[in-house]
């Protein structure tokens, strides 16, 4: 629980900080811009508040884990659903507003995760979860838009290395396979998830392991 909060406190904070170009510039999303990704992250903010207040009474049938549906063919940005974020985004108009409303949602999507009970068991895309395990998902959610965010932005904080170090974890295990302990936990989150291609060192130190990448998460 703290994990999360740590980790969507650190990437609201970024985006409060980023000056108006910032949000022209392209993030780490193919096809999207950092207003793109911004305006997807509120809609993550309101399926926290939806989450939260859709309480289930079954039993669990997914966990942190279990919870993704996996692929291994990375987004092109030419969803439907991604060309309607691009056009959500544009509709702001204005820069402030974009990162108002992510403010203001964000900051309630922060406090309900807070008041949470974790034992408690909520409803989503209709599989039931423990608090605990949702708010989990969405520490390796956060993480990797948070890279997503500053891949461009190089002067931007990134996201906390408690954050990292937990999806990376988290990935790992999704995957079935360690990624070499050469790789940063934050090259290991962009080459595992296929938001950039390895190196040639890389693409050796990765061994057997290469079969196994990218592992998309949706």
């Amino acid at each position: 629980m703290d994990l999360f909060s740590r980790s969507w406190a650190a990437l609201r904070a970024a985006v409060a900080g980023l000056a108006d170009d910032d949000l022209a510039r392209p993030s780490g999303c193919a096809g999207w811009l950092v207003r793109d990704l911004v305006c997807h992250l509120i809609i993550d903010a309101q399926d926290v508040l939806i989450t939260l207040a859709t309480p289930a009474a079954e039993e669990p049938t997914r966990d942190a884990l279990t919870y993704w549906e996996v692929g291994d063919t990375p987004p092109t940005g030419e969803d439907p659903l991604d060309a309607l974020t691009v056009r959500l985004a544009a509709a702001y108009q204005e820069p402030w507003l974009l990162k108002f409303h992510l403010d203001d949602v964000g900051s309630a999507a922060g406090r309900a995760a807070e008041l949470a009970d974790p034992a408690a068991r909520v409803r989503t895309r209709e599989q039931v979860l423990t608090v605990a395990d949702y708010l989990s998902t969405y520490v390796v959610e956060w993480t990797l838009h948070h890279l997503d965010l500053v891949a461009h932005l190089p002067s931007v904080p990134g996201p906390p290395a408690d954050g990292l170090a937990a999806s990376r974890a988290m990935l790992e295990k999704i995957a079935g396979a360690a990624f070499p302990a050469s790789f940063s936990d934050a090259d290991a989150l962009r080459v595992g998830t296929g938001r950039r291609a390895p190196t040639e060192a890389e693409q050796a130190a990765l061994g057997e392991v290469a079969a196994r990448v990218p592992v998309v998460l949706g």
